[in-house]
């Protein structure tokens, strides 16, 4: 049989040195990223294929990254990134961050609830990350099962979304992602608290909904206890909470200043006008102010006023708290102080 053509050597020696290159690198997949738990890694629209891998080798996903990008060159998978935010798991092969990369695999969405946000503003925020309409988050906030098994008395969950930093995979629909956000509440509830509920003659609802005003009055933490006592104190004597977040509430926005005409709003939530805890919580406490509604100072105070910059001055008697309120508007002209 003739030899072949020197170029069809050529053509195979070639060949064989491809092929040898990606079984070289196929030995190097084995060897996985150096992190041991699981990394975030965001990927920026329009990056390069290089920026990537740059990024992926600084989050400790790629040990080699020049032979990753080898790797995918030979793959001919070195093209059409997804840009997104993607957590990989410990041990993560190169096979599957290509996959990644390139089919949008692993893909999560992060969300940010801050503490003191009421389920009006937690909608929106949970509605971009997952991308869908605030429209259907609000629905799923309505999930009976989940109320059952909190033994929430009102009609959404509000109160009991966690404020936390949430990971969502895509794809996540609004009804799993508030089991997640129930499911962290459900954690940080410490069982020592059940007793502390007995002590107290109080429901988790009712701590729940009095921390979440705790939320929303405070400015700093070690006030937290001292706001609770004025409440705690209130609600033994029967006196209205008269707390101005619950009037923003009840008006279904946020103002400024709580005006004298918006105390007659005619709501159950109006805590000038009807005494007692209103039906639920106005926001999502964080775990500082369930500790807080939970363990209040032990102190006399019945009254408190804001100062410009947020601390309160606590009195016990009307008279005392009349003439804090006027020191304070004399010191401050400007400012308007509503009283409690």
């Amino acid at each position: 049989m003739p030899s072949p053509p020197p170029c069809c050597s050529s053509m195979r020696f070639r060949c064989h040195v491809r092929h040898g290159w990606i079984a070289a690198l196929a030995l190097v997949v084995a060897c996985t990223g150096s992190n041991t738990r699981t990394a975030r890694v965001m990927i920026p629209t329009g990056s390069s294929f290089g920026t990537a891998v740059d990024s992926l080798s600084r989050a400790g996903v790629v040990r080699w990254p020049w032979g990753f990008k080898l790797y995918a060159s030979a793959r001919g998978r070195d093209r059409a990134l997804r840009a997104g935010t993607y957590a990989f798991e410990p041990g993560a092969s190169w096979n599957g961050v290509l996959d990644a990369l390139t089919r949008g695999k692993g893909l999560v969405h992060t969300v940010t609830i801050p503490e003191g946000f009421a389920l009006s503003s937690i909608a929106p925020a949970l509605a971009r990350a997952l991308s869908v309409p605030p429209e259907s988050v609000l629905v799923a906030a309505t999930d009976s099962a989940l109320r059952n098994t909190l033994d929430i008395p009102t009609p959404t969950l509000e109160g009991y979304l966690f404020p936390d930093t949430y990971t969502f995979a895509d794809g996540t629909p609004p009804n799993e992602a508030m089991q997640m956000m129930v499911a962290r509440f459900q954690q940080v509830w410490k069982p020592e608290w059940d007793a502390r509920l007995q002590e107290l003659a109080m429901s988790r609802h009712d701590i729940i909904t009095l921390a979440s005003i705790i939320e929303k009055e405070a400015r700093l933490a070690e006030e937290r206890p001292v706001i609770s006592a004025v409440y705690h104190n209130r609600l033994k004597i029967r006196m209205p909470l008269q707390a101005d977040p619950t009037v923003q509430y009840a008006l279904g926005r946020h103002v400024d200043r709580v005006l004298f005409k918006d105390l007659e709003t005619d709501s159950r939530y109006n805590t000038y006008k009807y005494p007692g805890l209103p039906p639920g919580p106005i926001a999502s406490p964080g775990a500082p102010s369930i500790e807080a509604a939970l363990y209040p100072a032990s102190v006399p105070f019945l009254y408190f006023v804001a100062h410009p910059d947020g601390h309160h001055e606590f009195r016990q008697t009307f008279a005392q708290h009349t003439q804090a309120r006027a020191q304070i508007r004399k010191d401050n002209p400007p400012s308007r102080q509503p009283s409690r």
